[in-house]
């Protein structure tokens, strides 16, 4: 009796609303919650077919669902879940979720619905879709005007070329990186004004999901526009002679540990890494920062062109001659025709699509791993996945 007791407090008491039908679809009770949402009393509900709190076309069908699914077992809604319409009392439609569960009870069927009101979502996301339609505008005026500036760059870069000839080579690589960054900034500088805007207008009003979602937004181009201005800096300073070695004595375990950790925070969903060390001896000398700089390419590579539900290998070995180190994932792949330019600047593989990037992380990281005095190689088959390993002499 105390359960029973405990169990219809629980139901009168719930924030949304439950009702149970029979196999008739007549319902047999109502929570207050449901009750206030669609405006009846119960004694005006119970004992009525349920189609009466669903509009058109929903209305007429409904004992065909309930008799279709009992004939062959196919659910239309029962165990699945879905968004729908309600009708209210007073003739006014709402949007809701819907949930509904079978139970066998004293040798009959009765159907459970679970109700939770979406009218005040819907409704913040059709006041986010009229500003994200003002914002728009806002945004392709911006463009053209980010547009109009890489043109005049592109005119004055072929005005410098001309007057310095010796410098061809240099000219050819700024005409890459204009033609590149004008595309790869202006989509994420796009993404990040309009859902900055959003959050700026809606964070203090809403509790939306939409907000999480603009916030993701903001983060992925946040990350994508400061990946390739670094790319770009590691670049002018590698070109420049400005980067060199500084070799230290670090625990190569707990370092690849916290990396792990790190890059496993910007993992796609369901994507682990998993780490493994070989060896008994975890001590090496090089330079921290640019072992951590290709470490980091190689995995956020294999981050980028893997799928959600995946797993990234990351070993490291240590031998009395050699570190060892290897990422590998189960990802799009390099096709053959590609494999030979893997490690040229600016180059990206044919597969490679919408996925952004710049073309540069492999070159960099082939030339860091020079200055350690290491070497980089890689297996690859399309659809299958790669496999980078890098080596790198022990010395006292």
């Amino acid at each position: 009796m105390e359960n029973a007791a405990l169990l219809n407090a629980i139901i009168d008491n719930a924030i949304d609303g439950i009702i149970t039908i029979n196999e008739r679809g007549i319902m047999e009770t109502i929570n207050p919650s449901a009750c206030k949402l669609f405006g009846y009393e119960p004694d005006e509900v119970i004992g009525k077919n349920i189609s009466i709190l669903m509009p058109p076309p929903d209305q007429i069908r409904h004992d065909e669902y309930i008799e279709r699914y009992q004939r062959t077992g196919r659910a239309h809604i029962i165990g699945i879940g879905r968004e729908v319409q309600g009708l209210r009392k007073d003739g006014s439609v709402f949007p809701f979720r819907l949930g509904v569960s079978e139970v066998q009870y004293s040798g009959r069927k009765i159907y459970t619905g679970f109700i939770h009101d979406l009218s005040r979502e819907k409704e913040a996301e059709d006041r986010l879709k009229e500003y994200a339609g003002q914002l728009e505008e806002q945004v392709a005026e911006r463009t053209q005007s980010l547009r109009e500036t890489v043109d005049a760059l592109q005119h004055a870069k072929e005005e410098v070329s001309q007057s310095l000839e010796k410098e061809k080579e240099l000219s050819q690589l700024k005409s890459r990186f204009v033609s590149m960054a004008s595309h790869e900034f202006r989509t994420p500088l796009s993404s990040i004004q309009l859902s900055a805007v959003l959050i700026e207008k809606y964070a203090q009003q809403f509790q939306s999901a939409n907000i999480a979602k603009h916030i993701g937004k903001i983060k992925n181009s946040v990350g994508n526009l400061t990946g390739i201005l670094n790319d770009f800096l590691s670049l002018e300073r590698l070109e420049a002679g400005k980067t060199e070695a500084v070799f230290t004595q670090f625990n190569v375990v707990k370092f690849a540990e916290e990396i792990t950790e790190e890059m496993q925070l910007i993992a796609k969903q369901n994507q682990h890494i998993i780490y493994q060390h070989t060896g008994t001896a975890s001590m090496v000398t090089l330079d921290q920062s640019l072992l951590k700089n290709c470490i980091i390419n190689l995995i956020s590579n294999a981050i980028k062109y893997s799928g959600e539900n995946t797993f990234i290998e990351f070993n490291t070995e240590l031998t009395p001659d050699n570190l060892i180190i290897v990422v590998k994932d189960n990802g799009i792949g390099i096709p053959d025709s590609d494999q030979k330019h893997l490690f040229e600047a600016f180059f990206r593989a044919h597969n490679t699509g919408n996925i952004p990037g710049t073309g540069l992380g492999l070159n960099i990281v082939t030339r860091y791993a020079g200055l350690m005095n290491g070497n980089i190689k890689f297996e690859s088959k399309v659809n299958q996945g790669t496999s980078f390993t890098i080596s790198f002499p022990i010395t006292a």
